[in-house]
């Protein structure tokens, strides 16, 4: 990590060999650590930083910051754009963030604040210039609650990034990239800490005075008697150098809350190998140049009444985040309202030891039960639809943003006189449902005894509410992308086949029960008008309502050209060319058959698409070996040669979807050879029992990503 010397300008930085900077007196350098500074003293911040684009597309990286040091925001020096957090939001958006408080953040960004769960305000602003995106500018400073950014302090940080890009697209017109491949230059305090009175060396209590690079400017003489090393010898170096006890991983959130809060911070530290004697009762005064740390003997901590003891073993502190952090995993994964639902009954109510738990949504202006665990069967009815103007914790928790902690009944009671109660004992905690600024709903977590909820609990379970928030909204989305997407499939899907005279024809279609449910496949029978009838599969790659859109497009085209009177070959490269001019970013296969039902002569043309099963009347089964090209959308040039086939009379032609031979772990062979098999052993009549018997076992799949769709056609009569 690059440091500046004792006494240097903040202006004045050497950049890492890694830093991207070509040379010490690199002028991007200069112009990042000049603008830095000013923003933050123009925002009366005590710090701030710029992240600059990188080689990668989809990563930030902070090239510069001031008042922070590096050791304990590594985690904070590379942000992913597509991240849910305000320097990609304000990267991607190109537009402001600004956070007066952590409510305001908590609201917006639960992961910042999970991860930095401290007062305090932030401000970004995007660095742009023209169309070129560079990075993005921000500023901490003390928290203001209740009290929003003002107007003059937006402009001052508005400039200030405005002048940033303005010099760095000078710097790029004249051939520098402007990107960021290493580790963040760290420029040091205008003035760095210390210049303690003399009465200060005279106390008992170790005293150290910190710069907000986190280097010792001062020590009493307790400190240096304490420490074994002598007060002048401490001066200059690094506290986490100088004190290495006090780098353990268990202290570092302590240290990241005072360098970005004015709260002061008092905590038990384990400072040798005995845990009977060897511990320290560490005090942390945060200030606009630094913090001042003191250090004296102390005890082992007691463990909290209310909860498991604090602990200070990188294990201890793993296995304590772990439900949390499980909980989180797992939101990812829920797809419905319902797998959210039971994903935080299973996860957060053991983190917490909570036994009662109802969720809210949010519906024009009133909030309705959407599950419930825990509570009296009936007791929540009463509840349910309630409008937003009602003076219930449960409505004010989502009106306010902030969440409701009551570590009594008797508690509760008296914030709400009247309220009905489902106990006598116990507490309860109300959670806003926010998710990126919208109202979702109210979550209800309830206890069967009374108890406290640390500062730490509370921040915890508040960002959790923002990860559950946003979950349920995803998943009210998914819900109605859904049912958008299997409406457009009934209605794409032919309801009924035409009966011919000499062929049978049957359909089936299974959607997939991973995911959205519905996607791509379809099969149609169309009456040419010259005596022939067309067959029809086809697969369009992905699920949801964009891929069930495009198979309605293809359905149509196939149909419009088979209709005009095209040869196969030519109906498969008019719709290739279609979804091409079309595109939609989504390709699809197809297989396009064209009968006689007289004769039973078949041409047929494939594009992609699997090989169909051609049952001979005698049973025998065969895998046909059509030539085909490549699927559709894909090539313009594309060549789909066209094959002759016969069909006698009671011999059944089957054309499928992938679905129906793709099972996870096997090979696509062995599900076509099942297939095959299946459809040999099939009674060849009636033909709605063969389809019946071919999708029955893939249908009892619980676990089945992708759809199916299956076309049978059995030759009745007509010349042999």
């Amino acid at each position: 990590m690059h440091r500046s010397p004792p006494g240097a300008h903040p202006c004045c930085v050497t950049a890492r060999p890694d830093s991207g900077g070509s040379c010490p007196d690199d002028a991007r350098d200069r112009v990042l650590a000049r603008a830095v500074v000013s923003a933050v003293e123009a925002l009366g911040g005590y710090a701030g930083g710029v992240y600059l684009r990188s080689e990668s597309p989809e990563l930030l990286r902070l090239a510069v910051c001031t008042g922070l040091p590096g050791p304990l925001f590594g985690p904070w020096w590379r942000v992913q754009v597509n991240r849910p957090y305000p320097v990609a939001e304000a990267y991607r958006s190109g537009q402001s963030v600004h956070l007066a408080d952590e409510e305001a953040a908590m609201r917006r960004f639960p992961q910042l604040m999970a991860g930095l769960p401290v007062p305090f305000s932030s401000l970004y602003e995007p660095v742009t210039g023209g169309p070129e995106r560079f990075g993005v500018l921000f500023v901490l400073r003390p928290a203001t609650p209740g009290r929003a950014v003002g107007e003059a302090d937006r402009e001052r940080l508005r400039d200030a990034a405005q002048a940033l890009a303005a010099e760095l697209a000078a710097l790029a017109a004249a051939g520098d990239p402007v990107v960021w491949t290493g580790d963040p230059v760290e420029i040091p305090p205008a003035t760095p800490a210390g210049g303690a009175q003399e009465a200060v060396d005279r106390l008992a209590q170790a005293l150290l005075s910190v710069d907000r690079e986190g280097r010792i400017g001062f020590a009493n003489s307790a400190a240096g008697a304490l420490l074994g090393s002598g007060a002048p010898r401490l001066l200059g170096r690094f506290l986490w150098e100088a004190v290495p006890w006090l780098g353990h991983p268990a202290y570092e959130d302590h240290f990241r809350g005072v360098f970005l809060s004015p709260v002061p911070v008092h905590f038990a530290a384990r400072s040798g190998p005995d845990p009977d004697r060897d511990w320290m009762t560490v005090g942390l005064y945060p200030g606009p140049d630094g913090v001042t740390v003191t250090l004296e003997p102390g005890e082992e901590p007691a463990p909290a009444p209310d909860a498991a003891a604090r602990t200070d073993t990188p294990a201890d502190r793993a296995a304590a985040l772990y439900r949390p952090v499980a909980l989180a995993i797992a939101l990812t994964e829920a797809v419905t309202a319902r797998q959210v639902s039971a994903v935080v009954t299973e996860e957060l109510l053991p983190a917490f030891g909570g036994r009662q738990l109802a969720i809210y949504l949010l519906n024009e202006r009133h909030l309705y039960l959407a599950w419930e665990t825990g509570f009296p069967q009936g007791f929540l009815d009463r509840f349910d639809g309630v409008s937003l103007d009602a003076r219930l914790p449960g409505v004010e928790t989502l009106t306010t943003g902030r969440p409701l902690f009551f570590e009594s009944m008797e508690h509760l009671a008296t914030a709400y006189p009247g309220i009905p109660l489902d106990a006598d004992v116990g507490a309860r905690a109300f959670l806003p449902l926010i998710a990126s600024g919208r109202p979702v709903g109210s979550c209800i977590l309830g206890f069967d005894a009374p108890r406290g909820f640390s500062t730490e609990e509370r921040t915890v379970l508040t960002a959790l509410a923002g990860l559950i928030a946003q979950a349920l909204e995803r998943a009210r989305r998914y819900d109605s992308e859904a049912a958008l997407a299997r409406g457009l499939q009934s209605a794409l899907l032919p309801r009924r086949l035409p009966v011919l005279k000499h062929v049978d024809t049957v359909g089936r279609y299974l959607p997939g029960t991973v995911g959205m449910d519905v996607g791509g496949d379809w099969y149609d029978v169309i009456e040419t008008g010259a005596g022939l009838l067309a067959l029809v599969i086809g697969d369009v790659q992905g699920h949801g309502v964009a891929a069930a859109a495009t198979m309605g497009q293809l359905r149509s085209a196939v149909r419009a050209f088979a209709l005009s009177g095209n040869a196969p070959d030519e109906v498969v490269r008019g719709t290739n060319q279609l979804l091409i001019d079309l595109d939609p970013g989504q390709f699809a296969s197809c297989c396009y058959v064209l009968l006689d039902p007289g004769s039973g002569r078949a041409l047929a043309a494939r594009a992609g698409h699997p090989q169909p099963l051609l049952r001979h009347p005698d049973g025998r089964t065969e895998v046909l070996d059509l030539p085909g090209g490549v699927v559709l959308g894909i090539d313009s040039g594309g060549d789909y040669p066209v094959t002759e086939l016969w069909l006698e009379p009671g011999a059944v032609l089957a054309l499928y979807t992938d679905g129906l031979v793709e099972m996870p772990g096997t090979d696509i062979d062995e599900g076509v050879e099942r297939l095959r098999a299946a459809l040999a052993g099939a009674r060849p009549s009636p033909l709605t029992e063969t389809a019946d018997r071919l999708v029955a076992e893939a249908g009892s799949t619980a676990d089945r990503p992708d759809d199916i769709a299956l076309l049978l056609a059995s030759r009745t009569g007509g010349d042999p």
